[in-house]
């Protein structure tokens, strides 16, 4: 379940397991969030047929910011065969610039660390 927001239109940090339906009526609240959601559930359904068991959603995306640029998210690499998934989601090249072409937003692999941080991408995505 996705919490309330905080007082300056975040959510409060951690993780909030939510459902599809839960996303969509939280997060799609306007045409641009509805675009930008679509290309994160094409991107979820290519890592979902290739193991992908986790994604976390982040970035401005998540906040009650009205037309947020793009989404961020990460993925659990565990259970994932690489052979089955797009090499997209491992192409960092210009900035991950395949990635916000083909879904709008930008695909972290979650146990690799973030280079400003250090921490892996799924701790970084906990704040």
């Amino acid at each position: 379940m996705i919490p309330e927001w905080s007082s300056n239109g975040d959510l409060p940090p951690g993780v909030d397991l939510a459902t599809w339906t839960q996303i969509e009526r939280r997060l799609a609240f306007n045409p641009r969030r509805r675009r930008l959601l679509a290309g994160f559930r094409e991107a979820c359904e290519l890592l979902r047929k290739a193991g992908c068991r986790l994604v976390y959603l982040d970035g401005s995306f998540v906040t009650t910011e009205a037309h947020p640029g793009d989404f961020d998210a990460c993925w659990d690499i565990r259970h994932v065969d690489d052979e089955a998934l797009d090499p997209v989601f491992w192409n960092f090249s210009q900035g991950r610039a395949a990635q916000k072409r083909r879904f709008l937003g930008e695909f972290f692999p979650a146990q690799l660390p973030e280079g400003a941080t250090g921490r892996v991408f799924a701790q970084f995505f906990h704040r």
